[in-house]
């Protein structure tokens, strides 16, 4: 379950050639932005990663966003590998979607390969742009005379052979774009299929090769709108020195390095942090890191043994029947689901009285289905991570659900006292050793609500 903004919907608007280029709109802040992703993009696809999802929320809370996918990417319609797009085609796309929307002014960043038609556009139509924001982009690939960041042609053609090799069947690509994240597992899941959801493996070897050649290195002195460039000082593919040359060939251009290796995904929050500060004034606060909540786990007793009796088929149909039962009633007690793990939910509440009465709720209601559960729940300091959580209260809760018996619901001392006076019920179970965790744990089972 996502949480925040719900996915924009898809619209399209068709150029003079009769080519459709999809693009979302949406937030509703006051200020124009015209978001230009990398040569990878597809915009519906990108809202399944809960950290780019995050990255458009954040966005949309001081603008109107305007995405588009260009021409021979994602949901918008291919062109023939023989006739790639041209920069200013490229251009005309973002154009095309800005007069769609109605959007005669709008800031824009470019994110990577992005930049380059971000810098033509603004130079080519500083009328249409209030600022332009460069990230982790680039005037110029490879290496010239006149031109020492640049990479060598050598180290140019591995890495076209390297995207060639592995576009749509690995993410070990990640190592050298997205060092922080390439050991995930569900992100390297997602970015390969992203990856053949963007274009096909033909296409993305030749725009790739494409981009490499690419040099608008003649166009920088033109730009003359407020331009603020931000890059990581230890990114390998998008190296830092092709920021520090843009900042030096754009008038009055403001430069920030931040620590980091990450060239892709564009989700790193600190660059929206400048990024804000540099359309609006005003930074954001830092939003808080550890809050109070109540932890539940969910476990399906028998999982393994009733997948085997029923058979796989009816066995999923079984559990999404459960999935669908287990959610209803979190949104009935404003719980927030975090994540399903196998057969079973974690989710949070603000409030320990409604976190009880929703997993004794949960527990009858799965009775209907012929399958018992078992339930813990910890009130404590959680970690936020994103849309994910961490610290000692999850593991507590996860060690309270391990030990409750068939259909019981178990609650640590911290829940039994924040419930006083609620009317739930709880039996003392005595106290236990929860592992991983220090000293003696009395817990107390749900027996009655109101």
């Amino acid at each position: 379950m996502r949480l925040g903004r719900e996915q924009p919907e898809t619209q399209y608007a068709r150029s003079d050639e009769g080519l459709y280029v999809a693009y979302q709109v949406f937030g509703e802040g006051p200020l124009d932005i015209l978001f230009i992703p990398n040569w990878m993009s597809n915009v519906d696809v990108m809202w399944e990663e809960p950290s780019l999802a995050r990255y458009f929320d954040r966005l949309a809370s001081f603008g109107r966003v305007i995405c588009f996918d260009k021409r021979g990417t994602g949901v918008s319609d291919p062109v023939p590998l023989a006739s790639l797009p041209t920069i200013e085609q490229w251009m005309d796309d973002a154009r095309l979607v800005l007069d769609a929307v109605g959007s005669g002014r709008a800031a824009i960043i470019g994110d990577g390969e992005g930049g380059l038609m971000a810098m033509v556009f603004a130079a080519s139509h500083p009328q249409r742009l209030s600022a332009l924001a460069l990230v982790n982009a680039f005037a110029r690939w490879m290496r010239d005379d006149d031109y020492p960041v640049g990479m060598p042609t050598t180290t140019v053609r591995k890495l076209t052979d390297l995207y060639e090799q592995y576009w749509g069947v690995s993410a070990d690509m990640l190592q050298l774009t997205a060092p922080s994240v390439a050991e995930d597992p569900r992100f390297r899941k997602w970015f390969v299929r992203y990856q053949r959801l963007a274009m096909p493996r033909g296409a993305s070897s030749t725009m790739y090769r494409w981009v490499t050649r690419v040099d608008v290195r003649s166009v920088l002195p033109s730009i003359r709108v407020p331009t603020l460039v931000v890059h990581r000082a230890d990114n390998r593919h998008h190296r830092v020195g092709f920021g520090r040359y843009l900042a030096e060939q754009i008038p009055k251009a403001k430069y920030v390095e931040l620590p980091g290796a990450d060239s892709y995904p564009f989700h790193a929050g600190d660059f929206l942090d400048e990024i804000q500060e540099f359309l609006t004034g005003v930074r954001e606060a830092p939003a808080p890191d550890r809050i109070l909540a109540t932890v539940l786990f969910t476990d399906i007793v028998g999982s393994t043994e009733r997948a085997a009796e029923m058979g796989d088929e009816k066995w999923l149909d079984l559990r999404q029947t459960h999935h669908r039962l287990v959610r209803e009633y979190l949104e009935r007690f404003r719980g927030r689901e975090i994540e399903t793990a196998g057969d079973g939910f974690l989710a949070t509440f603000d409030g320990p009285t409604r976190a009880v009465t929703c997993a004794a709720a949960i527990a009858e209601g799965v009775r209907s289905l012929g399958v018992e559960l078992r339930a813990g729940l910890h009130t404590g300091e959680v970690e936020l991570r994103g849309e994910e959580i961490g610290g000692m209260a999850v593991n507590i809760a996860a060690r309270v659900t391990a030990a409750a018996d068939e259909g019981g619901v178990l609650v640590t001392h911290t829940v039994k006292d924040l419930v006083v006076g609620s009317g739930i019920e709880l039996a003392d179970r005595g106290s236990h050793q929860l592992k991983g965790v220090p000293g003696e744990w009395p817990l107390f089972e749900v027996t009655s609500v109101p």
